[in-house]
């Protein structure tokens, strides 16, 4: 590359763009950072009242630390647990406003396209030698800046799959998703009203339906028409539950423990295995239709529905860069086996 004297372009200003820029500013390397969100850790501020289940030390990168620690911000606590606004408060914040950060991180910065410069996908020869051309939408301003490489740190929240088996939509999904939610909704919060003595469907079989479901539990405290229904594709509740006491991170482990006394108490009503392809409206409710072991099966009543059904990365932005990434979990290739769900489980 030629080019070397131009900066590196981050895409996402989230805790790993953020750590990455903070190791290249440690190394002297020219970087710009692009967030689409109004703020660092934009995509983390819309599940903030969620608690994690890591401490801090499993959160903060070295190199942001050491740079924060110059500069004379308080580091938390190592050993508590934060919620994820706290991450983006006491962590992502000030680490976005020290010298040498802040002049390079562009908010409101959505990357529409990345390529390389005056060159399309299918040339080869003089490729390496070329430029990366950033297309970003500053606010409605159209810019085109030059990079020497670009890290793709977007992640995956802003992305989530359908309710549809299959990895695919369900029919009338999109048509309904004025009342579906694909992500953690603040029910103890802003979006109580939204929730309170309502029919809420939860699907989704990880740790954000359990967060869900147990953040439903405590709205029917103070609102007892609230109902709940849970639906999975796991063949058994109990699959969910995890390695409970004996998970390495401890309040990973209590979350386990935490639904599994719900489900146990009958809070919640249980739907599995199900396999969703319909959603349909009906006198101002929804209907969630699908199969359950080989047989129809059908929904009614639905008020709202939460999609905790996971993630995954965008790469329309990436079309005309040559990357490489693992067919089936859309990783970086040489990270598959480590992440795969097919293997492992966390916390067992």
């Amino acid at each position: 590359m030629k080019n070397n004297k131009l900066p590196i372009a981050i895409i996402g200003g989230g805790p790993v763009g953020l750590a990455a820029a903070a190791h290249l500013l440690n190394s002297k390397k020219p970087f710009i950072l692009f967030e689409s969100g109004a703020s660092v850790g934009a995509n983390i501020l819309t599940w903030g009242h969620i608690k994690i289940f890591s401490p801090w030390k499993y959160n903060i990168d070295k190199a942001a630390e050491k740079l924060l620690s110059q500069h004379g911000v308080n580091i938390p606590d190592k050993e508590e647990i934060p919620f994820g606004y706290q991450i983006v408060t006491a962590y992502l914040q000030p680490l976005s406003q020290l010298p040498g950060l802040k002049e390079n991180i562009h908010l409101n910065a959505k990357v529409m396209a990345i390529g390389r410069r005056g060159m399309d996908k299918v040339i080869t020869k003089g490729r390496e030698d070329l430029a990366f051309s950033v297309q970003v939408n500053e606010g409605g301003d159209f810019k085109i800046y030059e990079a020497s490489a670009v890290i793709d740190a977007t992640g995956t929240w802003h992305n989530p799959n359908p309710i549809g088996s299959g990895g695919v939509f369900a029919i009338g999904e999109l048509e309904n998703s004025q009342h579906i939610n694909y992500g953690i909704p603040d029910m103890l919060g802003k979006d109580k009203k939204r929730y309170a003595n309502k029919t809420v469907l939860v699907v989704g079989g990880g740790h954000s339906a359990i967060n869900s479901i147990l953040d439903l539990d405590k709205l029917v405290e103070g609102f007892p028409n609230t109902k709940v229904h849970w639906l999975l594709r796991k063949k058994k509740v109990s699959d969910v539950y995890g390695g409970k006491e004996e998970d390495a991170l401890e309040a990973r482990g209590a979350l386990g423990i935490r639904i599994e006394q719900l489900v146990n108490a009958g809070r919640v009503k249980i739907h599995t295995p199900i396999y969703i392809h319909t959603i349909k409206k009906e006198n101002g409710q929804l209907i969630v239709r699908g199969t359950q072991n080989e047989q129809s099966f059908e929904l009614k009543n639905i008020d709202e529905i939460i999609s905790n059904t996971g993630t995954r990365p965008d790469f329309s932005f990436l079309r005309e860069v040559r990357f490489d990434v693992d067919a089936a979990l859309e990783s970086a290739t040489e990270l598959a086996d480590l992440i795969d769900p097919n293997i492992h489980s966390c916390g067992t």
